[in-house]
């Protein structure tokens, strides 16, 4: 049966909110999200909610994919079937419906990131010509840090800082446009690095790092050591492979929980 497809936003938030979850479930990492978890991410993300078509089966949403816009670029901002629509095209068909929506746009450029182990994903993703241009992975450091000379600082001179010192583009999540709109930001400098996180539950994410590549062991072992001093945990979500401040999370036991391709 072909699906319709319609934009997301005839859809009420809370109602998308209960697709996206169900479109995560029993997937290799499943995701929930409320209805302000939603909100948040399109405002964080500039999910553009008219660009982003729900499909339909018999009068029910069976599956989305979002699409965020800034300029000329876009991004695959999530796409998901509900378990009992899998394995009929509905994936097929809502990314023809997005990249559809995205050359409207006239974008000029569309990213998006799929974890290693989902092949169907990533043939999928291939056949409409997707390309993978890096590997993007997921790091986590638990325990006490130690000894810490870097300090507080505004979160502006942290920008500053990581601008000046940034090894790679930032993936959509932590680019410069979405940090820029996360509440409670924190940041921290130390001699050849900074960073910026905010705290949850007890843990930290890491939004941006960067250390001078020239020696980055010690600026990334001590931004990670003062961010545990505050923390159970610090996660680093789709750090590039090879970035030089992992230097410091794998001097602190830190570990890969997974791997994504970004296309």
């Amino acid at each position: 049966m072909t699906p319709e497809l319609r934009p997301a936003s005839s859809l009420p938030l809370e109602r998308l909110a209960g697709l996206f979850t169900e479109g995560f479930s029993g997937y290799y990492v499943p995701i929930r999200a409320d209805e302000a978890a939603l909100a948040s991410m399109v405002e964080s993300w500039d999910l553009d909610l008219d660009a982003s078509p729900v499909a339909f089966l018999e009068g029910e949403p069976a599956g989305f994919a979002f699409l965020g816009v800034r300029g000329a670029s876009g991004w695959i901002g999530g796409m998901g079937v509900v378990p009992e629509a899998r394995r009929r095209g509905m994936g097929r068909a809502l990314m023809h419906g997005v990249l559809d929506e995205a050359r409207r746009r006239g974008l000029a450029e569309v990213w998006l990131e799929v974890l290693v182990q989902n092949d169907p994903a990533r043939r999928l993703y291939e056949q409409l010509g997707f390309e993978t241009v890096r590997e993007l992975e997921i790091w986590t450091v638990e325990g006490a840090g130690g000894a810490s000379r870097a300090r507080t600082v505004a979160p502006e001179e942290a920008r500053e800082t990581i601008a000046r010192l940034r090894h790679e583009r930032e993936p959509w999540q932590r680019a410069d446009e979405t940090v820029a709109r996360v509440p409670d930001v924190r940041a921290l400098a130390v001699e050849g690095g900074a960073a910026l996180y905010r705290f949850a539950g007890g843990r930290a994410s890491i939004l941006q790092l960067a250390v001078d590549p020239a020696h980055p062991s010690r600026p990334a072992r001590e931004l990670l050591a003062a961010i545990l001093a505050d923390a159970d945990a610090a996660a680093w979500v789709n750090a590039p492979a090879g970035d030089p401040a992992l230097a410091g999370f794998r001097e602190l036991g830190g570990r890969v929980t997974e791997r994504q391709l970004e296309m």
